[in-house]
C-alpha cells in the first residue's frame, strides 16, 4: 500500500474512532491547558468541570484539554461545542464560574452571557475533519473578531482546537498527510524545491533561507546526516516555541520528519530546555504515539525511508540557543560557540551534516507540501513569506501570542491586535527581536514587520519577542535591563562579548545611577561597533542593538541623565525623588502605613513629610495615596 493510501486509511480510521467516541457526544467542553493557562487556574477549572459531570451523571459531554489560542490576558479560555453551531468562548473562568457556567449552559441549555467572549463571528465552523486548506482552517472559532482578524494561522493552526495529547485528532485534520504525500511523490530534491518556491525564512531569528539550506546539506554526501529541532527559546518574555509544541506537537514532529527526508537523515534530535516541562511531555507522548503508528521508526508508512528522534534538554544557557553551541551541547560538552565556516549543513554534530531548524519553521513545513510553496509565497513580502508568530508583551491591552502575515505594520498589532497601549498612556518604543533587538520609537510604527525592514530600522525579527513601552518607560534603563541580561549569558569565550558587554553594562549602571559624565555616551557606541563586529556569534554580534538604538532614537534621555541627573520616565529609582504635596495631603496616614522602611512622618489629619535621607525609593507611597499627594520626580 502507497504512503498516501497508508495515511488516508490512518486518517479515516481516526475520524470513526472520534465519531463514535467523543465527538459522536451532545456537547464538547475544552479546556485551554497550555503552560500559561495552567498558572491562570486551567488545572482547577478542568478538575471542577470533571467533578460537576461526574456528579451530574451525564454521559453525553465530552471534556478534553486543549493548547493556548493565543489570547493570554483572557484565561483560563473554556470553549463549549454544540453540534454545528459556533462554540461559545467563556474567558477568565475560575473554579466557581465553571460551576455557574456548567449550571446554565451544559445543564441548562442557556448560555451563561456574563462569563462569554463577546464575537461578531457569524456561521457554521467546519468539522474537524474537513479537507481542503489548512491555513486559518479554524480561525473562525476562536471568537474575538479585533484579535484574530488581523491573524493569519499557519503555524498555529491548530493549536487551541485540537487535543495536543491525540493522534487521532492531528491524523483528521490531514496530519501526517504532508509526510506521506512526500515519501509517495516527490523526491529529496522535489521537497527541496518546493521550500525554496515558498520563500520560507529561518524563524529562530536567523532568516536564512530553508530550502537553500536544506539544499546545502542534500548535496553532501555523508554515511550519517542529522535533523535537529531548536525548542532552546530563551528571550526573555518569549514563548511562541513553548506554545507551539504545548498546543500542536505532531505538527512539528511531523515537520522534523519531512526535513530529515529531504536532507538524507535518519536521525532527529528535539533540543528543548528543561524549563519547558510540560512541552517536553506533550512531546514525548507524540513521539511515543508516532513511533506505535509506524510514522517513526523503520521504513515509514511502507517507504524505504527510516527515521527516529531523541529529546535532548538543555540547561537552560541562552547561548545554546546558537546552532553551534547547541551541538556542543548535545555531544554532552560545555555550549560554546565555534568559529564558522564549516557551517552545519557540511559539518554539524559529531562531525557529520546537520541541519538545525527552530519549532515554528517547521511547523510551517506541512503547511508549505499540503497548501503549496506558492500558496506561501503569496503572502508577506518580497523578500519575506508567509507569517510570523510573535509573543506580544509590555504595556499593551491585549498581550498574547499572535500569528500575523509578514509585512503588517508595527501599528497594526499595537492597535489592532494589541488593542492599544494600556490606560490610555502614550506609546514610547516597540522592542523586537528579544534582548538582541533594537528599540523603535512612536514615529516608526508604520514600519512593516519583515527580516530586512527591521534591520534596517535598527532591529531585528528575532524569534519572535515584541514588548511594548510606554511613556513610563526609561529607554536608558531599558537598554541596561536587556544588557544585563545578555552580559550574564556570555559564555565567556571571546574577549570582545565577554569584556566589552561588561565595560558597556557598567557605564549604562552609572548613568541609571546619577553617576554619568560627559563622554559616557560616545564610549558606550565605540564599544557597541567592537562587540558588534568583532563576537565571534550572534549572541555578541546583537547585543549591543538596544544600546545603539535607544541612544540613536532616545539620545535626549541618556543626556538627561547625565547633565541633569535626572530620569525623564520618573523609572530609574536613585534618581528620584519622593516628596508630600502640602495642599493636597489630607493627613490619612496611608502612606506612613505602608513606607517599609518608616521614614514618612506627621499626625493624623496633618501634613505628613518624608526623609529624603532614609527613603528608599520603593514607590510604595505613591501607589498608595488616593489624593496623588505624593510626587516623584
Amino acid at each position: 500500500m502507497k504512503p498516501l493510501e497508508k495515511i488516508g486509511d490512518m486518517r479515516q480510521a481516526a475520524i470513526q474512532r472520534l465519531t463514535e467516541g467523543k465527538f459522536q457526544k451532545r456537547l464538547r467542553i475544552t479546556v485551554g491547558s497550555a503552560t500559561c493557562e495552567n498558572a491562570a487556574g486551567a488545572n482547577e477549572v478542568f478538575e471542577k468541570f470533571r467533578a460537576l459531570l461526574g456528579a451530574s451523571g451525564k454521559t453525553d459531554i465530552d471534556l478534553s484539554r486543549v493548547g493556548c489560542t493565543g489570547k493570554c490576558g483572557s484565561e483560563p479560555i473554556v470553549t463549549v461545542y454544540t453540534g454545528q453551531e459556533m462554540p461559545v468562548k467563556y474567558v477568565s473562568v475560575t473554579a466557581q464560574t465553571a460551576e455557574e457556567i456548567f449550571q446554565t449552559h451544559i445543564l441548562g441549555g442557556r448560555v451563561a452571557e456574563q462569563f462569554r467572549l463577546p464575537s461578531t463571528d457569524q456561521g457554521r465552523p467546519a468539522p474537524l475533519w474537513a479537507d481542503g486548506p489548512v491555513t486559518n482552517r479554524f480561525l473562525p472559532v476562536f471568537g474575538d473578531a479585533a484579535y484574530f482578524s488581523h491573524q493569519t494561522r499557519m503555524a498555529l493552526r491548530n493549536c487551541g482546537v485540537i487535543d495536543p495529547e491525540s493522534l487521532d485528532e492531528y491524523l483528521a485534520v490531514r496530519g501526517y498527510e504532508a509526510l506521506a504525500k512526500v515519501l509517495q511523490g516527490d523526491s529529496p530534491q522535489g521537497v527541496v524545491d518546493e521550500m525554496k518556491k515558498s520563500g520560507l525564512r529561518g524563524r529562530g531569528g536567523g532568516g536564512f533561507s530553508t530550502g537553500i539550506k536544506w539544499g546545502l546539506a542534500l548535496q553532501v554526501k555523508a554515511d550519517q546526516k542529522y535533523m535537529i529541532c531548536n525548542a532552546d527559546e530563551g528571550d526573555p518574555g518569549a514563548f511562541m516555541d513553548r506554545s507551539n509544541i504545548e498546543g500542536d506537537p505532531h505538527t512539528v514532529l511531523e515537520g522534523l520528519l519531512i526535513a530529515g527526508y529531504a536532507i538524507g537523515a535518519s536521525k532527529g534530535y528535539f533540543y528543548i530546555r528543561a524549563e519547558y516541562p510540560l512541552a517536553v511531555e506533550r512531546l514525548e507522548i507524540a513521539i511515543e504515539a508516532a513511533r506505535k503508528a509506524g510514522l517513526l521508526g523503520k521504513m515509514i508508512l511502507g517507504s524505504d525511508f527510516s527515521f527516529d528522534v531523541e529529546i535532548r534538554l538543555g540547561a537552560g544557557a541562552f547561548v545554546c540557543g546558537e546552532e553551534t553551541a547547541l551541538m556542543h551541547s548535545i555531544e554532552g560538552v560545555r555550549g560554546m560557540p565555534r568559529p564558522r565556516p564549516p557551517y552545519p549543513a557540511t559539518r554539524g554534530l559529531w562531525g557529520k551534516p546537520t541541519v538545525i531548524n527552530n519549532v515554528e519553521t517547521l511547523a510551517n513545513v506541512p503547511v508549505v507540501i499540503l497548501d503549496g510553496g506558492d500558496f506561501m509565497a503569496s503572502i508577506g513580502t518580497a523578500k519575506s513569506k508567509g507569517t510570523k508568530v510573535f509573543a506580544l508583551a509590555g504595556d499593551i491591552e491585549n498581550t498574547g501570542l499572535l500569528e500575523i502575515p509578514m509585512g503588517t505594520t508595527l501599528r497594526d498589532v499595537v492597535y489592532g491586535v494589541g488593542g492599544g497601549i494600556k490606560g490610555g498612556k502614550k506609546l514610547k518604543a516597540v522592542q523586537t527581536g528579544g534582548p538582541a533587538g533594537g528599540c523603535l520609537p512612536e514615529s516608526m510604527l508604520d514600519t512593516p514587520i519583515d527580516y530586512d525592514t527591521l534591520m534596517a530600522a535598527g532591529s531585528i525579527m528575532g524569534s519572535g519577542g515584541m514588548i511594548v513601552m510606554d511613556e513610563g518607560s526609561c529607554m536608558v534603563n531599558v537598554a541596561r535591563f536587556f544588557l544585563e541580561f545578555t552580559q550574564d549569558e556570555s559564555c565567556g569565550k571571546c574577549t570582545p562579548c565577554r569584556e566589552g558587554t561588561k565595560r558597556m553594562l557598567e557605564i549604562l549602571t552609572r548613568l541609571t545611577e546619577g553617576q554619568g559624565v560627559e563622554g559616557d555616551v560616545d564610549k558606550l557606541l565605540r564599544l557597541a561597533e567592537v562587540v558588534k563586529k568583532t563576537s565571534l556569534c550572534g549572541l555578541g554580534q546583537a547585543c549591543p542593538n538596544p544600546v545603539i538604538s535607544t541612544i540613536k532614537h532616545f539620545r535626549a534621555e541618556y543626556d538627561a541623565h547625565i547633565r541633569e541627573k535626572k530620569c525623564p520616565a520618573g523609572a530609574c529609582a536613585k534618581l528620584l525623588n519622593y516628596s508630600i504635596d502640602a495642599e493636597l495631603c489630607v493627613g490619612c496616614g496611608a502612606c506612613r502605613k505602608v513606607c517599609p522602611v518608616a521614614c514618612i512622618s506627621g499626625e493624623t489629619k496633618k501634613r505628613h513629610v518624608i526623609d529624603a535621607n532614609r527613603c528608599i525609593k520603593c514607590g510604595s507611597c505613591v501607589d498608595i495615596c488616593k489624593f496623588h499627594a505624593v510626587k516623584r520626580g
